[in-house]
């Protein structure tokens, strides 16, 4: 079966071209720009794996990812922080906040793909 991916980004250039690239390797794709928006959207439908991008307005990666982990029904879900601060420290507290594994901006394709596929 093919996994769905929730992309969450406040940059749609940066939803397009996720979007393409993992369509094109056979993934539903599901996407939002606000992350209080992707709770709403992992409430209500089945998704496999979270890209969460880390920095956005109002309610910021690490916020969303948190509530995820104190959401029974969402708590499971394995999420891949994505974020242009790429120091050693930024991976970590991504990972603290919940994430099982990060990858940072600009995205390296065969990264992401290593990160995806640990999880499907």
């Amino acid at each position: 079966m093919n996994k769905k991916i929730l992309i969450v980004d406040d940059d749609p250039r940066n939803i397009f071209a996720l979007k393409l690239t993992l369509k094109s390797r056979g993934y539903q794709i599901e996407s939002c720009t606000m992350a209080q928006e992707a709770i709403q959207i992992l409430k209500e439908q089945a998704i496999d794996i979270v890209l969460m991008d880390m920095m956005m307005p109002e309610m910021d990666g690490y916020e969303a990812i948190r509530m995820m982990r104190n959401t029974p029904s969402m708590s499971e879900i394995p999420v891949i922080a994505v974020t242009a601060q790429a120091m050693p420290e930024d991976r970590q507290k991504c990972i603290d906040a919940g994430a099982q594994d990060y990858v940072s901006k600009p995205i390296d394709v065969d990264q992401l793909m290593t990160a995806i596929e640990k999880f499907s």
